[in-house]
Parts: structure tokens; C-alpha cells; sequence
């Protein structure tokens, strides 16, 4: 469904992204923020699947910085990979994403949606993007608690958590919900981290269909 297209960050850096395009006229435009394995296969499926909800997708290749076209599995050698290859200034990154959402502002309101690294930096866009993004939606997104607690959402925000997060302590939940008093907060029962993925063995089908369901719901009040 979908093709790579070129983008040019503001401080000059080339990255390709995934663009899905939905039939007939979008409702708005999503960037679909990449976890720590690259614009892989399931990446590209997750923004085929808001396309085919009505939006233009753009899912950025982050790890450009480092390594050009980037496509990671799920193995602990993956894992490591991905965590090297994520070694990029949060503010650069924040760069690509507002590349990305330029290209998605074409079709509307702007939302963005990251999993894992993508769901901490969909909620640093929430921050810091007001005015490139209108919505911003974040799933088991780490670190969150440690650094962005000292400021508030300037847009819409919503997470996505769940129960058995090995990375995410429900401790940290608990922080977030009471630093972003506005910010509806799920948590889902035996859920563990990488819920949403239907390649990886944490998979959890029903916190899957629900957290995608409140978060198409959102996008539809919040981007259109």
C-alpha cells in the first residue's frame, strides 16, 4: 500500500520515511513513531492500518542517524542492536518527527502515534511539537517518568501501558497519571511490554484491539 519518500529534517539531515495514503480524501495525518527496530515490517503494517482507517500515515526513519535503512526482529541480539542504534539526541529526533508531521499537515490536523522509544518520543512531541502536531498518542513508551515529568503536554496526549511491563513499573505509571492529570492513562490487565506487536511473543490480542480502539477514537475527535 505504502512507499518510501525522501524528508529534510531542520538542521539539514536526509531521512526516508513510509508513506501509506488512504483511498478518497484523509481525514487528517498521523506519524506512526518507530520502536526500537527500525521502519520494519510491522511498522509499515501499523501505518497500512491507519491508512486504511482514513489517514495519511508517515512513519520516519529514525535511525538514519546512525544507520541508514535500518530493519530490525525481535531477538535479544536485535534488542541490543536497536538500543545502539538509538543513541541519537532526543532534539534531533524531535526534528525528524516534525519533518514527518510537515508531510502529514498536507492532509490535515496531525497526530502521532509511537510504540516503545516512539511511544516516550510521541509523548516528548506533546511537549514540545505544539503547533506541527494536534494529538499525540504513546504505547509502553520508557523513560517517560525519569525525564518528561517537569513539563506537561501542550496538546492532547494519550498512553497506553501494560500491567506486566518488565521495563515499565507500575510505580512509574502512577507518576505519569499524577504529573499528566489530563492525560487519560490505561493500563491493560496481563499485558506485558510490546503488547500492541503481533510479531513478538508478548503480544496480547485483546489490550491490542481495545488500545487501538480508544486510540482511533481519539484521533477521530482530536485530528479528524
Amino acid at each position: 500500500m505504502g512507499t518510501m519518500i525522501a524528508l529534510t529534517a531542520s538542521d539539514g539531515h536526509e531521512l526516508s520515511a513510509y508513506r501509506a495514503d488512504p483511498e478518497g480524501k484523509p481525514r487528517g495525518g498521523i506519524v506512526v513513531i518507530q520502536e526500537i527496530f527500525g521502519v520494519n515490517g510491522h511498522i509499515r503494517e501499523v501505518a497500512d492500518g491507519y491508512a486504511a482507517a482514513g489517514f495519511l500515515a508517515v512513519a520516519p526513519a529514525l535511525f538514519d542517524r546512525t544507520q541508514r535503512d535500518a530493519e530490525l526482529g525481535y531477538t535479544p541480539e536485535d534488542i541490543q542492536e536497536g538500543l545502539r542504534l538509538r543513541a541519537i539526541p532526543v532534539e534531533s529526533v524531535l526534528a525528524d518527527i516534525s519533518a514527518a508531521a510537515a508531510v502529514a499537515r498536507t492532509a490535515g490536523k496531525v497526530g502521532t502515534v509511537g510504540y516503545c522509544w516512539g511511544g516516550f518520543l510521541s509523548a516528548a512531541s506533546a511537549i514540545n511539537l505544539a503547533g506541527e502536531v494536534d494529538a499525540c498518542v504513546g504505547y509502553y513508551g520508557g523513560g517517560i517518568a525519569q525525564s518528561l515529568l517537569d513539563q506537561s503536554p501542550r496538546v492532547p496526549l494519550m498512553l497506553h501501558f501494560g500491567e506486566h511491563d518488565h521495563a515499565i513499573p507500575l510505580e512509574d505509571v502512577e507518576k505519569v497519571k499524577a504529573a499528566f492529570s489530563d492525560t487519560p492513562v490505561y493500563v491493560y490487565a496481563g499485558a506485558q511490554h510490546g503488547f500492541e506487536c503481533d510479531q513478538r511473543a508478548s503480544y496480547h490480542a485483546h489490550s491490542a484491539r481495545l488500545a487501538l480502539s480508544r486510540t482511533l477514537r481519539f484521533f477521530i475527535e482530536n485530528v479528524g
